[in-house]
């Protein structure tokens, strides 16, 4: 499903335009990266979180040239399902 059907079915499931209803999936995302970017971690109960995470630098492999490097540290955002999620999915 793209950011596009999701607004169609946001419109849809809660009675308003495609474009309110894209303006308010946007919004949404818009406030989920705003709280990551900061550091904070983003609680949808019945669906997941997401938090971001950080990789250390750490030695890896040129798989080419079998050369050792040096991978920088990093920071990425994470999701984990909740239990209502997995169990809905599951079935």
């Amino acid at each position: 499903m793209t950011k596009t059907e999701l607004a169609a079915e946001v419109a849809k499931k809660a009675g308003m335009t495609k474009k309110d209803a894209a303006l308010a999936v946007n919004a949404v995302f818009d406030c989920m990266k705003d709280a990551l970017v900061k550091g904070e971690k983003v609680q949808l109960v019945g669906f997941g979180s997401f938090e971001v995470k950080e990789r250390p630098a750490h030695m890896g492999i040129n798989p080419a040239t079998k050369e050792k490097i040096e991978i920088a540290a990093s920071r990425t955002p994470k999701f984990t399902a909740g239990a209502a999620l997995k169990e809905a999915v599951a079935k």
